[in-house]
């Protein structure tokens, strides 16, 4: 199977250019894919360090509008958070402030598994500085639910993987998802 990879890549409307990032899931095996996100469009800090091996630790609670009850967790790490309830901007902020390394903010709809939200400022001045990024609600969902199953506080990626430099037959996108 013979298919492209784009960085940037067009989405409509008004035309606007989506970069993607991509990480991979190293553990657990049963969802060791490559995934898709999407940089928050104007705030945020951007990936100047490739991470070989850092946990991604679902927030609790997953929403991360206030105190979360394992942010010891999230320190030096990165959290995985769920869409709703406050502004991307304060899930980044609340975050940050626990001391992540950078956000992956997953869509609430569970079975959105092609749309893509733009994660734009909110109407206050603050800003955050790590990096954060959108994730398609099936996604989130099958890593959650993984992470479940097996009874594990968080997965291990590697962020940002250059995808690139991988044989498209060595690809492992998630089956659920259309590239």
């Amino acid at each position: 199977r013979n298919f492209s990879i784009c960085f940037l890549c067009l989405s409509l409307p008004g035309l606007r250019i989506h970069e993607y990032l991509y990480f991979q899931v190293l553990s657990p095996g049963d969802i060791r894919y490559i995934f898709t996100a999407t940089p928050a469009k104007d705030f945020g800090g951007v990936f100047n360090t490739r991470y070989d091996q850092i946990h991604l630790v679902p927030a609790d609670p997953p929403e991360a509008c206030g105190e979360l009850n394992n942010g010891v967790f999230i320190q030096d790490q990165i959290a995985l958070v769920e869409r709703g309830g406050c502004s991307f901007l304060s899930k980044t902020r609340v975050i940050q402030e626990h001391g992540g390394r950078a956000v992956i903010i997953a869509d609430n709809a569970y079975d959105n598994d092609s749309f893509y939200i733009e994660m734009i400022q909110d109407s206050t001045r603050r800003t955050a500085d790590i990096p954060a990024l959108f994730l398609l609600g099936r996604d989130g969902y099958m890593i959650r639910r993984s992470l479940e199953q097996h009874g594990l506080p968080w997965a291990v990626i590697s962020i940002p993987v250059n995808v690139t430099s991988i044989p498209t037959y060595e690809m492992m996108q998630p089956p659920w998802t259309f590239w």
